[in-house]
Formats: C-alpha cells, sequence, structure tokens
C-alpha cells in the first residue's frame, strides 16, 4: 500500500509536504500561546515608587494631532512634575512645533534630509536631553509617536512594570478608528493581536515580548550602555528588540498600559507603510538573523526560546510562503509556455497554491475572530462592523504577500503617512464610561412585568 502511495507522489508533492511540516513545526508554539492566554492571568505588579520619565516624540508633519497626545500625557493620573514631553520636530514644513511647543512640550528642530527615519530622531532627541537636562535624573525614556493618544492610567501602569525592575516594556495598542473601514480595522486587529495573543503570552511564560513602533519606555541605563538610540534600519523598533534579545534583555509587557493609535485608510498609504516593515524586516534579518540562531541552541532555556521566537518573528513565515508560491508558480508557468508536460505535478502545484491560500486566509480569519471576540469590549465600533471586518481581516493579511515580494527586489523610502484624526482623550473615557453604564444597566435583573 505505502508503494502504491509513494510512487503516485511527485517531487513537487514531496517539496510542498516539507515546506507545510517545516512552517508547522515552526509556528505550532503561537496555538500553544493562545492556550497561554484563554487560561493563565498574566503577572499584576503594584509600584513602591513614583519615577522620573522622559516623554520623546518624533513627528514630521504632525500639527493635526500632536497636541491630542500631548494633553493626554497631561492629564496622566500621574504626577506631572515626574513626566516631561520632549518632542523632534523631524524636517517638518508644517506648524507641528509651535503646536507642540503651545501644548507644553520642549521642542527640538531637526533637519536633515540625509539621514531620514525615526530612529535617528529618536538619537536626536536623547543626544539633546543628554546635554541640556542631564540634570533631571530621568530614569526611562518613553517613546510614542504623534497620533497617539493614552488612557488616563498608563504611566502608573507603566511605572508599576519599571519598579518591578523591567528596563524595557511594551504595552496594549488600540486604535482610534478601528470603524474607518476595512483597512484601519485590519491594522488594528493585528495589533490586538499582537498586544493580547503574542506579548500576553510571552509575559505569562517570564520569556520576552518585542516592541511595535510606539507605545514603549526603554531605561536610561540601557541607553546609556549603548549610547544612545543606535538603531538605525527601516524597522527600527525590530532591530532594537533583536539586539537586546540577543544580549540577553529581558523586553516585558504592562497589558493594563493602554494606548491609542491611528491606522492608515488608504491602501496607498498601508502599502508604502507595510512595504517599508517588510523591507525592514529583510534588513533585521539579514543583520541579526544568524545570531539569533546561534543564540537559540546558546543562551540559558528561557533567552534561548526568545531568541527563536524572534527569529519566527523576522523570518521563516513570509519566506517560506514566497518560497513556496515561488515554485509552485513557476511549474505552472511552464507547464503554460509548454517546457514541462501538464501531468500530475501541474495539478500538484495548482492544488498547492490554492491550499496555501486557502489555509493562511483560514488561519487568520481564526485568528482575527478570536482577537475581536476577546477584545470586543475595548474595540470602539458597532458589532456589525465588527463581525464584518473579522471576514476581511484575512483579506487584509494576504495583501502582505504581494509587499513582501515586492520588498524582496525593490529599494524602500521613508514615506509621510498622513494623520488627520484629532481625537481627545476625554472622548475615550466618555465612551468607555457610557459602555459600563450600559453593560451594567443590563446585567442588573429585570422586575417581573406584573410587579
Amino acid at each position: 500500500m505505502f508503494e502504491q502511495f509513494f510512487s503516485q507522489i511527485s517531487f513537487v508533492d514531496v517539496f510542498n509536504i516539507c515546506i507545510f511540516i517545516l512552517f508547522t513545526i515552526c509556528y505550532a508554539y503561537q496555538i500553544f500561546y493562545v492556550f497561554v492566554v484563554l487560561f493563565k492571568k498574566p503577572p499584576v505588579r503594584v509600584a513602591n515608587k513614583n519615577h522620573k520619565y522622559a516623554v520623546v516624540i518624533s513627528a514630521r508633519n504632525e500639527e493635526a494631532v500632536i497636541s491630542n497626545l500631548i494633553h493626554s500625557i497631561k492629564a496622566q493620573n500621574y504626577p506631572q512634575e515626574l513626566i516631561d514631553v520632549f518632542v523632534v520636530a523631524d524636517n517638518c514644513t508644517d506648524n507641528t512645533a509651535k503646536v507642540a511647543e503651545q501644548a507644553g512640550a520642549t521642542v527640538f528642530t531637526r533637519n536633515d534630509s540625509k539621514k531620514v527615519g525615526k530612529g535617528y530622531g529618536l538619537d536626536f532627541a536623547y543626544t539633546n536631553i543628554m546635554e541640556e537636562y542631564s540634570d533631571k535624573k530621568y530614569e526611562a525614556f518613553f517613546v510614542f509617536d504623534a497620533d497617539n493618544i493614552l488612557d488616563a492610567n498608563y504611566f502608573r501602569e507603566m511605572n508599576a512594570t519599571f519598579d518591578s525592575g523591567a528596563q524595557v516594556s511594551t504595552s496594549y495598542r488600540n486604535s482610534k478608528n478601528f470603524d474607518s473601514n476595512w483597512i484601519s480595522a485590519g491594522y488594528a486587529i493585528w495589533f490586538l493581536r499582537e498586544a493580547k495573543y503574542l506579548n500576553q503570552a510571552r509575559i505569562s511564560l517570564d520569556t520576552s515580548c518585542t516592541i511595535s513602533g510606539t507605545g514603549f519606555y526603554v531605561s536610561a541605563d540601557l541607553l546609556k550602555r549603548h549610547g544612545g538610540w543606535i538603531w538605525h534600519l527601516l524597522t527600527e523598533d525590530v532591530e532594537f528588540s533583536a539586539q537586546n534579545i540577543i544580549e540577553g534583555e529581558r523586553i516585558s509587557y504592562t497589558p493594563s498600559a493602554i494606548f491609542y493609535d491611528e491606522q492608515p485608510v488608504t491602501f496607498k498609504d498601508s502599502w508604502h507603510q507595510r512595504f517599508r516593515w517588510a523591507k525592514g524586516f529583510y534588513q533585521v534579518l539579514m543583520h541579526y538573523g544568524a545570531r539569533l540562531v546561534k543564540h537559540s541552541f546558546k543562551n540559558a532555556p528561557g533567552k534561548r526560546f526568545a531568541c527563536y521566537d524572534m527569529l519566527m518573528t523576522i523570518a521563516p513565515g513570509a519566506i517560506l510562503t514566497i518560497i513556496s508560491l515561488t515554485f509552485n508558480a513557476t511549474i505552472l508557468v511552464l507547464a503554460i509556455i509548454g517546457w514541462m508536460p501538464p501531468d500530475i505535478m501541474v495539478w500538484s502545484a495548482f492544488t498547492s497554491v490554492c491550499f496555501c491560500f486557502l489555509s493562511y486566509l483560514s488561519f487568520m480569519f481564526v485568528f482575527g475572530a478570536l482577537t475581536t471576540a476577546s477584545e470586543w469590549k475595548n474595540i470602539r465600533a458597532t458589532s456589525a462592523k465588527k463581525i464584518l471586518y473579522m471576514f476581511t481581516f484575512p483579506v487584509f493579511m494576504l495583501t502582505y504577500v504581494p509587499i513582501a515580494l515586492v520588498a524582496l527586489v525593490k529599494k524602500a523610502e521613508w514615506k509621510q503617512v498622513s494623520h488627520t484624526i484629532s481625537v481627545n482623550i476625554e472622548d475615550f473615557m466618555e465612551d468607555r464610561e457610557q459602555k459600563a453604564q450600559t453593560r451594567k444597566a443590563k446585567s442588573k435583573p429585570q422586575k417581573a412585568f406584573f410587579e
């Protein structure tokens, strides 16, 4: 029976089975993460001391939104004398600097058309703060994007994590505009999934998380040890995470520290942004991939797994998918132009491509639906839109495939993604209070009709 089975398998089948097995082996642990989140609560931290922080915001042409972020920082349930806000007006051509200064921030102006990118802006801010405000003795530096706004308890919750000894921590990333369209919702679900089913699982298992662009702090000691913000690849956050995980630094996560992020609403902006991310991931893989592989075997057990997890974040998923699609598509093209007989191998290639797409869409739907269900109360959208965008989320994720392919061969440049949604934190807090009151009213036992 086995001889008959193997005699009917072509080398195309063998190749695709091997890719599928390898992919499953690489990412099975993320299924385990789901059960960790469902059955294990993250650690609860309580601060014994309030610490002194500097907030760094690298902003380029963000006059429409930056005052909302600064206002949300000024409205924190945390001693204001322990928070100073610094804004880098990075190659701005609008009134970002003036608006930020009027909102209460200290502004540094940077004009450098050659060294473009957030990493350079962060390093510029750090250098200036150390030169002009070293007497303030900041214990950690928070990093936000100009379009963010913070929950009123954000600093109080992050301070508890810092006080527990964590040198780096990320936080819970929600969305300002989940309900704009399927693109913004796709981003929002992905970041909610990253916070809930990746970082929360990691912190519960006492391994390392990763920072994701914004909504994190880095201790002053760590930055001093590195000589400032030295990470300047296209995805400086991923580069930072990779290097520090290799060096054994554990990146923490604070699920109770909530901030809101504005997501792109046009496919053009989304393409440019995710193309830069994809290119940046390849850069990090080239620079740190070998060391991550090495330290996946070399470090202590917990640190070994953190290196493996980081490697899976930047490498195999996209690469295995590209290899599989390229191989099978080549078989089909060769058959169409007559260079290969249209036999069972061609059928195997066609079915493999279909299986690859369908399995990817199914996997993403499950994760999108699970994330939407578990974070239902935290998503600012109607029930109808929440349900609708569960089905569009797999399509949004599928668009990463052509982006990843193009990023292999095309040079990436930093391009502005416009932010225009001006929302105050009070609007979010009022909305949350109203929903809480509604849920409380619905939970009360109803009186009998004739009572």
